[in-house]
């Protein structure tokens, strides 16, 4: 196969959460393309899980990727750039693809003695894809169930051929967060009249940003974030409308639980001083990456071993993933690849260095090999 030929043609067909169509036809285009003798391949929703048959399985070890892009224009102005205005692969899952069918076709032309699964998985970037088709492989797919589960994510800081993880936890406990506040508008002229909601807003906005430096213990880790702030429609009328978008992410469910619980009492403080109405939403949340301690050493000391490979054990993120919803009930193993971009993951601008595709496959498969 060729891989760039993949990346770029997955590159120009960016699809968000459980719209994959597009996305996942060409992806059992190529699996069908493939000897068919030892595989089995199921549909599940817009993504696809293929079965290796192993030569003398005990068990089976499984490749997670993502297949869903981001509401992103993209800036790159490279020939093979969106298609789709307003979409982009800014966060890497068309190299993810690209190393997955790389992957697979290895493992169809050399199989392990295990069984292998690889899970080609949508909606990672939200409302999460990963703890539905967890759900479906536990009732409706037991013979795909992994014992061990691998992914990748690439760094676009590292350099190509680096490797970058550790045992424990890997990326953040996260939520996203939707705060509504209503209130009365009005004239601007007239600003007793009304209930301004910029205003409540503004104070709401600046409460939440105490609640990670006053309430959660200073050895601990959390970080909330708005990144988004509307109110009002035009210059001279009082808004009666706020909304702020944002995002929770903690180190542990306890440290959540109390963000949570202090983003409430807030809102309530505000309903009570603005005299308007605050609704909250929490969205979609993800747990924490967790990797498995004994199977992120043996990956660790296989990558220091391996020719063209550098080993680096990296530090926890702030960073979500709804792999951890795999970690949490199957020993699993997330690792950073580097691919050396100016620009970091959720740019318009991203442009991940393709040689990694001649190096991760091979790379994994091997490593499969000695589980």
């Amino acid at each position: 196969m060729d891989l760039v030929k993949i990346r770029r043609d997955l590159h120009e067909i960016p699809e968000i959460g459980f719209q994959e169509k597009k996305t996942q036809r060409y992806l059992l285009d190529l699996i069908h393309s493939l000897p068919q003798e030892r595989l089995e391949v199921a549909e599940w929703r817009t993504g696809v899980a293929v079965k290796v048959f192993g030569l003398n399985p005990t068990k089976t070890i499984a490749w997670r990727t993502d297949i869903d892009g981001l509401p992103i224009t993209e800036e790159t102005g490279l020939p093979f750039s969106s298609t789709h205005p307003g979409f982009m692969h800014a966060c890497g899952h068309d190299v993810h693809m690209a190393t997955a069918m790389g992957l697979l076709e290895k493992l169809v032309q050399k199989p392990l003695d295990d069984d292998a699964v690889v899970l080609f998985q949508p909606a990672e970037e939200g409302p999460g894809g990963a703890l539905p088709l967890l759900e479906w492989l536990k009732t409706s797919k037991q013979d795909f169930m992994p014992d061990l589960i691998c992914a990748m994510h690439i760094a676009p800081e590292h350099p190509v051929g680096t490797v970058a993880t550790k045992p424990g936890l890997l990326f953040a406990n996260t939520s996203e967060l939707f705060i509504d506040l209503h209130g009365k508008g009005g004239h601007a002229a007239y600003p007793h009249l009304t209930e301004d909601m910029a205003v409540a807003a503004a104070s709401l906005l600046m409460q939440l940003q105490t609640i990670v430096s006053r309430n959660i213990n200073p050895m601990d880790s959390a970080v909330l974030t708005v990144g988004k702030m509307s109110a009002g429609t035009v210059q001279n009328i009082i808004a009666e409308h706020a909304r702020l978008e944002g995002t929770i992410r903690t180190l542990n469910n306890e440290s959540m639980a109390k963000v949570k619980k202090r983003v409430e009492a807030i809102c309530r403080a505000v309903e009570e001083a603005y005299n308007c109405r605050v609704s909250i939403d929490y969205g979609s949340g993800y747990l924490e990456v967790d990797n498995d301690p004994e199977l992120a050493e043996e990956f660790l000391q296989f990558a220091e071993a391996f020719d063209g490979v550098t080993a680096v054990r990296s530090v926890a993120a702030m960073t979500g993933e709804d792999f951890g919803y795999f970690t949490a009930e199957i020993p699993g193993l997330m690792f950073w690849a580097g691919v050396d971009s100016e620009f970091g993951l959720h740019h318009a601008k991203l442009h991940p260095d393709e040689s990694i595709l001649g190096i991760m496959p091979n790379f994994i498969h091997q490593f499969f090999k000695t589980l």
